[in-house]
């Protein structure tokens, strides 16, 4: 069973995750962490508008945080999102990784060394290559990546970027996506 689902996401990344998120029910047991590349000032503007149209509670993730089935997790503007061994988050102010901080390829990667095979990374549209390297990091672990269709992305980059990194053997509308992951609890 799976225990994290991890999703990356830029350019198009609202559209995207109003689509997605919402069909989360209130059952859902899998914790789901999300990079949206965000300005540094973007305060709880993430959370509060997530929270008005999601059934499961969303929150920034905060240091020492430990991760609770059946929430939704944001990195906050300006930090890092890492997932410790214990199975709790910390931020860092560490470099900028592929021009961006939060970097998805930071949570992919420290997720990936924690959750191995249980692990769900999940790459929507963006204009960076940013999660490309975490997503081969996530396969390289035995997790399951799942990519949006470039075809569908509002921005196709980051999506095509994580195909070519990680060779994934198919792509997703965002239809699809939210059938698989709704189907996810009870594999």
């Amino acid at each position: 069973m799976y225990e994290l689902i991890v999703i990356g996401v830029s350019a198009g990344g609202m559209q995207a995750l109003s689509k997605l998120l919402p069909a989360f029910p209130d059952d859902y047991k899998i914790p789901v962490a999300i990079v949206q590349h965000i300005g540094a000032n973007d305060n709880d503007y993430l959370p509060t508008y997530y929270s008005k149209i999601c059934q499961l509670p969303v929150s920034w993730a905060r240091p020492a945080m430990p991760i609770a089935e059946g929430h939704i997790y944001f990195a906050p503007p300006g930090y890092h999102l890492l997932v410790e061994n214990d199975r709790t988050f910390n931020l860092s102010v560490d470099d900028r990784v592929n021009h961006s901080r939060p970097s998805i390829d930071v949570l992919f990667d420290s997720a990936a060394d924690v959750f191995h095979e249980k692990l769900v990374g999940v790459i929507l549209t963006g204009a960076s290559i940013d999660g490309s390297e975490g997503l081969r990091n996530i396969k390289n672990h035995n997790g399951l990546t799942l990519v949006q269709d470039p075809d569908e992305a509002e921005v196709e980059t980051m999506p095509q970027a994580a195909i070519e990194a990680a060779g994934v053997d198919k792509t997703f509308s965002l239809e699809e996506l939210k059938l698989l992951l709704m189907r996810l609890p009870n594999e």
